[in-house]
């Protein structure tokens, strides 16, 4: 298919012109002109590219992708071989990052949820991105932090009492420990998400409302693979997930 109407499509799917974002959302990096091997990945890195490469992918769709705000724009240094590879290859590049968190099927947090046995029924946060729910059915926190240690491979950071129920969770996948104040307003007793804050240790105590930081990385694999999959269904691409484990 070609390029540009994976992108406008993609576009029009993840509802782009909805977010305020740190970043361009949709094409990043133009290569050739039409795509039958789509890779998809967490972070447009380096070694994802090489991966890319070696697959001989025409486009790589990722959650984390370049031109930051705030970010130094000269060409230099690993920005630099990042950008040479993926021209001198003519591999596009395309990362949806807010959008892709949000969206309640294929997103970040919709994918998480259901491999936590979350049931999403409401939204909180900036831009609506965090999710709101219960458990599938009666857990403590000692209980739900084995579940999100089983379904992500590594063992979460845990604040709070183990055998407290778990009655009302907010979920944010990613560096969103900053969305703990407006889990805990919109009523949660456990905010899971990617990252943690030395504030959030104190303020999880003082308030009696769990905080569990599960990994970045961990939390974000999911809505690429599930946005992948999805334009691979539809356009009847070849497609294929490359994962590089990463602690964060």
């Amino acid at each position: 298919m070609l390029l540009r109407e994976l992108e406008n499509y993609t576009g029009q799917l993840l509802q782009l012109d909805r977010f305020k974002d740190y970043a361009p959302n949709g094409l990043q990096v133009e290569g050739r002109p039409e795509v039958r091997r789509l890779l998809c990945g967490v972070t447009a890195s380096e070694a994802l590219i090489d991966a890319a490469i070696a697959w001989q992918a025409d486009a790589i769709v990722v959650h984390h992708g370049y031109f930051w705000k705030n970010e130094d724009a000269r060409v230099i240094g690993s920005k630099k071989r990042r950008l040479a590879k993926l021209l001198g290859h003519d591999i596009s590049l395309l990362a949806y990052h807010l959008p892709l968190d949000a969206h309640p099927e294929l997103g970040n947090n919709a994918q998480l949820g259901l491999r936590l046995g979350l049931v999403a029924d409401g939204r909180f946060g900036d831009q609506s991105l965090g999710c709101l729910g219960a458990p599938d059915k009666s857990l403590t926190l000692s209980e739900f932090a084995t579940r999100v240690e089983s379904a992500l491979g590594r063992k979460p950071m845990v604040i709070g009492d183990g055998d407290a129920l778990v009655r009302r969770v907010g979920w944010c996948t990613g560096g969103a420990q900053g969305y703990f104040g407006d889990a805990i307003a919109a009523g949660c007793d456990v905010y899971l998400t990617g990252e943690a804050s030395e504030s959030n240790y104190h303020a999880a105590l003082e308030q009696g409302v769990a905080f569990v930081a599960a990994g970045h990385h961990a939390t974000e694999r999911y809505g690429v693979q599930a946005l992948a999959g999805h334009l691979a269904m539809q356009f009847d691409l070849d497609w294929q997930y490359f994962d590089l484990p990463n602690p964060i």
